[in-house]
């Protein structure tokens, strides 16, 4: 490094820069009025080969330096915009991998459940192992979601899928329910650990390692059931209070919620009825194929015409089922999710402003409080004058009783320490203050994190189900295209044929 140093100095001590006053010291030439100094420079260089490390540290550091330079002179390719995004939001190391699967029925004299298998594999420190393996049912999702909700009221929860059985769904613990929901429920644990501040949470790490009776004992640990229908009960006289002025950042969000929730819930009742009608042509189209066969038996001069209609039949049968695939596992869970977040949505906004209220109720509290006080001082004052004057007496009149001057101790005898009562609501005001701020600023944060995550997710849902659709037209297309060509070419054969 010393080496280094007396090189920058020298530098500094009358060398030019390349190609401003002569030839640049990777030409070889000399530099005119640098005499003696080509000897001390070469020495310097000798003495930084010696440092290999510090000069590869330099380099390293001014190559990344020129490469997040975005200067109009360099090309930029999507693949370099790419790292460099994935560079400057370092370090994004997942260390958090969850898998559900297994799912076992429980038969019980009082109730039949489900229970997942859910394998955890970390590399954080603050978990005892590196791997865990629980078994878990709904209801213990259910718990976990209470308590994120509980600990993060404005952050945006992921949602469970419905408890209920699906519409259309005859049994409930079929396989395809039970695969449905257990797709769903490994979203959701995968939603909560890739986000920045549910990941961390001690319930949820309690939730992935802790066995189900260490699980049932944690339950029992949180507050009683009085204490949760008190915190219910303020909540619901907040909500029904309603806010007088929400900030205009959450009129705006509020408004695209309620935008989102109608254009979501539309496209998926349309979606759900475009699956539906695929399905049932997929029922009656796997019916046609076998009727050309059967009638081929009945037809000798159209056998082979009529078995290739029922080839290409097949083919697009097996088409349109990949494409039904495609759509019951890319599309239609990915819009129903977001038919779910869309309440979530709501669900956050309403507990914004239940916080918001219960600030507005202190403040006026404590407005209504200093009014009593002012008016107590000028009823005291309005006395005191009022006692001075002296009203002559009527004969026949009730003899006036004399005025007695009031105090304030008197007036205000129900709160014996005024003072006492508005200092603790002040510090009760600005405790609610930051807890507002606080809630304000998660939920801004966790917005603009939800809305790309939103766009990205129904982006690439709606464009995997473009791609799908027209390889699937494609594939059709080919198929019935080659019938036509084998039944163009064969008049043109047997014409031939019949030539002498």
């Amino acid at each position: 490094m010393d080496g280094e140093r007396r090189a920058s100095q020298a530098l500094s001590s009358g060398l030019p820069e390349g190609g401003a006053g002569g030839e640049s010291p990777g030409d070889g030439g000399p530099v005119p009025g640098s005499s003696g100094s080509s000897a001390l420079l070469q020495a310097e260089v000798l003495d930084l080969d010696e440092d290999e490390d510090d000069l590869e540290v330099f380099s390293k550091d001014a190559s990344l330096m020129d490469m997040n330079s975005f200067s109009p002179m360099m090309p930029t390719s999507p693949l370099s915009m790419i790292n460099q995004v994935k560079f400057e939001d370092e370090p994004d190391l997942k260390d958090l991998f969850i898998t559900v699967d297994e799912p076992e029925s429980h038969v019980t004299t009082v109730e039949t459940f489900i229970t997942y298998r859910i394998i955890t594999k970390t590399s954080r420190g603050e978990f005892d192992s590196s791997e865990f393996e629980v078994r878990r049912r709904y209801q213990d999702f259910l718990w976990l979601k209470g308590k994120l909700e509980d600990a993060h009221p404005t952050l945006i929860i992921p949602p469970l899928p419905e408890k209920f059985i699906v519409k259309g769904m005859v049994e409930r613990f079929n396989d395809d329910f039970i695969e449905t929901r257990r797709k769903a429920l490994q979203k959701f644990l995968n939603r909560i650990a890739d986000h920045p501040t549910l990941t961390f949470n001690e319930d949820f790490k309690v939730f992935l390692t802790a066995q189900t009776w260490e699980l049932s004992s944690h339950k029992k640990q949180g507050p009683g059931l009085l204490s949760r229908m008190g915190q219910t009960v303020r909540a619901v006289a907040w909500s029904m209070r309603g806010v007088k002025s929400r900030p205009e950042e959450f009129m705006e969000m509020n408004n695209f919620i309620e935008m989102f929730s109608q254009k979501i819930n539309l496209i998926d009742k349309i979606s759900q009825r475009i699956y539906k009608e695929e399905r049932e042509y997929f029922d009656e189209m796997k019916e046609y194929g076998p009727v050309h066969i059967l009638w081929s038996a009945t037809e000798e001069d159209l056998v082979d015409t009529l078995k290739s209609v029922a080839s290409c039949v097949d083919k697009c049968c097996k088409a349109t089922e990949k494409r039904m695939s495609g759509l019951s596992e890319a599309l239609l869970p990915v819009v129903h999710e977001y038919v779910l977040y869309s309440e979530i949505l709501m669900g956050v906004m309403k507990r914004r402003d239940q916080i918001q209220a219960e600030l507005d109720s202190k403040v006026e509290a404590l407005t209504s409080k200093k009014a009593d006080t002012d008016l107590a001082l000028n009823v005291v004052i309005y006395t005191r004058r009022f006692s001075r004057f002296n009203h002559p007496w009527i004969p026949g009149m009730r003899k006036p009783q004399p005025i007695r001057e009031l105090n304030l101790s008197e007036v205000t005898q129900q709160d014996s320490h005024p003072s006492d009562f508005r200092a603790k609501l002040t510090e009760e005001i600005g405790k609610l203050e930051d807890k507002v701020e606080c809630a304000n600023n998660a939920l801004k944060a966790d917005w603009e994190r939800w809305k790309q995550n939103m766009q990205n997710d129904i982006k690439s849902a709606f464009t995997d189900m473009a791609e799908e659709n027209i390889h699937y037209y494609e594939q059709c297309l080919a198929t019935w295209e080659s019938f036509l060509t084998s039944q163009t070419d064969l008049p043109l054969e047997e014409a031939s044929e019949d030539k002498p």
